[in-house]
């Protein structure tokens, strides 16, 4: 009888005043952007001023989680037990017009290509870490 080892946890981001919202966030099943009070110009990944503007004053909002493939990979090695193989990773650009690195699931690595439309899910990876990933959408 083959007994399946437990995968080891996924590493920890690192968590900031800048980035706890978006943490936070995710565990809440929201995808958070920030804002830029002063401009309004939506910044990823958080920090404390705005390109834009040098604004400190900022706010979030609430993204859709629906976006397209910006560019992506598929990672083979060096293999890290925490993550599942192929490790399909992707640029995604929300339809609000900020990128983000993430995982595409639910498709083969070879369908996976630029343009395809994708939509967040909230995955709880252990107890204490949720992340967003990326399932394609089919076109009506």
């Amino acid at each position: 009888m083959s007994e399946e080892k437990e995968r080891p946890p996924r590493p920890r981001p690192g968590i900031t005043r800048d980035t706890a919202h978006f943490w936070k966030g995710l565990e809440e099943g929201k995808l958070l952007i920030q804002k830029c009070s002063a401009c309004g110009a939506l910044r990823h990944p958080p920090e404390p001023m705005c390109h834009h503007c040098q604004s400190l004053e900022w706010t979030t909002i609430e993204s859709k989680g629906r976006g397209t493939v910006y560019s992506h990979v598929t990672m083979h090695h060096p293999p890290i037990p925490a993550f599942e193989y192929p490790n399909l990773i992707a640029l995604i650009e929300l339809d609000e017009g900020v990128r983000l690195v993430s995982n595409v699931i639910g498709v083969a690595k070879e369908k996976v290509h630029i343009g395809m439309v994708v939509q967040a899910e909230f995955v709880a990876t252990d107890p204490e870490l949720t992340l967003h990933q990326f399932r394609p959408v089919e076109e009506v």
